[in-house]
């Protein structure tokens, strides 16, 4: 029979007092992803959760995360936060990937011993480590782990690395994906949109009984259309060209030359706009190369790089916009077109990915095949020369995002967290109490720990071997690429200086 869906305007107060162990590849206000599980954690915990979090430390020290005082009520022995060693990508110095590290020493570090619940935030280093090392343990041992899949991190592989690395890499991380995924050990996978949902099912084998939709949520008490400025309207655009916008990590991954060819076709047809630029990337070399794409309209003045914007000044920046525009075809959501309509910005994006769930073609945005460069500046034209269709959409924009609140996105969370909690203990996986065994299965288990501790460790040692192996692989490609990338910035500025 099957069992009436929970209420997602409550919090399961069953969840109250439970330890949930959260690993996540980014904390803070940088990403999408972080942003998520930073609404997630908070939801947690001001409902009386003890939720200790995991991640990467962060050697840029921007995606910082400032945890909420823990529920006074709850004094269970528990660290807020845990942060380890790892080696920062060179392309997004804000990421690191995660060192070997023994699960029972997360354990130790955050609660003293295993949780109720591990919860993987979007998994990558850290959490491929932790579903690997948690499939040794025996049944009864293993606590039950749900995955919220946020990243496509087989995607981005085919556009950062060379043909035909970028298509190796990309299988390579379907298999590791589904060898992970479909083992029992993982009870549920979250998925944000039907995008990622056919990957699992399609490439990475996951079976559909695992997957369950998780949507993104958006704070539209700050991001509305009250926070316009007409004072940045007028520094933007003084002649009140329509004002395109983006908002992004400045990577070649985010779409950046399919927007660049996009608005330089619309220049060549005489369209008169200032497309606005809301994103950073922490390394220098990568943001240039963005930046170079836009050259020639830079020296027009019509192309503005805004810098890296949070909270109110963000809220600001996308409320004083005309049109979004969406040009990455790797996301698995695309919070940022969430934020945009919120703000009461119309979308037009690629018809690829996360964004294809959230646009309604014709009423909020425009959705325009992935390739179809022509169809995406016609699009832009239509609306830029159309002030009362943009209204009309920014109205609906509006009221779309307003159905998508982050509480109700983060009990659905909570209650699939609290259901896997209650059905792990009634089949008895979490163990039963010694005292409440009889004297011949006391003896028994006395006998067998031993055998089964050492069939554990010698399986984890397996596990540990495996991940280094696979450190040795990345880190062989992180040098590579940081040897690349210091050439790029160091031998050019050498050489100028040896000539002058």
């Amino acid at each position: 029979m099957e069992r009436e869906p929970h209420n997602l305007d409550v919090f399961p107060s069953g969840l109250r007092g439970r330890r949930i162990l959260l690993c996540t590849e980014s904390l803070g206000p940088v990403n999408g992803v972080s942003r998520t599980t930073m609404m997630l954690v908070n939801q947690l915990r001001s409902h009386g959760a003890v939720v200790s979090v995991v991640a990467p430390y962060n050697h840029t020290k921007v995606n910082t995360f400032q945890p909420m005082d823990s529920n006074p009520a709850v004094l269970l022995p528990h660290k807020d936060e845990v942060r380890l060693a790892g080696y920062p990508l060179p392309f997004n110095p804000e990421l690191s990937v995660a060192y070997p590290l023994r699960l029972s020493e997360i354990y130790k570090q955050t609660f003293g011993g295993p949780p109720d619940l591990i919860y993987l935030a979007s998994p990558a280093s850290l959490g491929f480590q932790v579903m690997l090392q948690l499939r040794q343990y025996t049944k009864k041992s293993q606590v039950p782990l749900i995955c919220n899949f946020q990243t496509d991190l087989a995607g981005y592989c085919s556009i950062l690395f060379p043909w035909p690395l970028g298509d190796i890499a990309n299988r390579i991380f379907a298999l590791v994906q589904g060898y992970l995924f479909r083992d029992e050990s993982v009870r549920s996978i979250f998925y944000p949109s039907n995008f990622v949902k056919k990957y699992l099912r399609d490439d990475a084998g996951v079976p559909e009984k695992k997957m369950d939709v998780l949507r993104r949520g958006v704070d539209t008490d700050i991001f509305n259309l009250e926070k316009r400025s007409e004072e940045l309207r007028n520094e933007w655009a003084p002649n009140g060209e329509p004002i395109l916008f983006t908002c992004s990590r400045l990577a070649g991954e985010k779409g950046f030359k399919f927007l660049a060819e996009a608005v330089k076709e619309l220049d060549k047809r005489g369209m008169e706009f200032k497309l606005v630029v809301v994103g950073g990337n922490r390394n220098k070399v990568v943001e240039q190369e963005v930046k170079d794409m836009f050259t020639p309209l830079k020296e027009k003045g019509k192309v503005i790089f805004a810098g890296f914007k949070t909270g109110e000044e963000l809220a600001t920046h996308y409320a004083s916009a005309d049109i979004f525009l969406h040009c990455s075809i790797t996301e698995t959501f695309g919070l940022v077109v969430l934020e945009a309509m919120a703000s009461g910005l119309p979308v037009i994006a690629r018809d690829e990915g996360g964004p294809s769930d959230i646009i309604e073609h014709g009423n909020t945005g425009f959705l325009v095949p992935p390739n179809d460069l022509e169809e995406f500046v016609a699009k832009v034209l239509d609306l830029g020369n159309n002030p009362r269709r943009r209204i009309s959409m920014a109205m609906a924009s509006r009221s779309y995002a307003c159905e998508a609140t982050w509480d109700r996105v983060s009990n659905k969370a909570a209650w699939k967290m609290y259901d896997t909690i209650v059905a792990s203990e009634q089949n008895g996986e979490t163990g039963v109490p010694t005292t409440q065994l009889s004297f011949k299965s006391r003896v028994s288990q006395a006998v067998q720990r031993p055998l089964i501790n050492l069939v554990t460790e010698l399986k984890q040692a397996f596990a540990l071997n495996i991940i280094l192996v696979f450190w040795i692989v990345v880190g062989s490609y992180l040098i590579f690429a940081e040897a690349g990338h210091f050439v790029k910035t160091r031998v050019p500025s050498y050489i100028g200086d040896r000539k002058g």
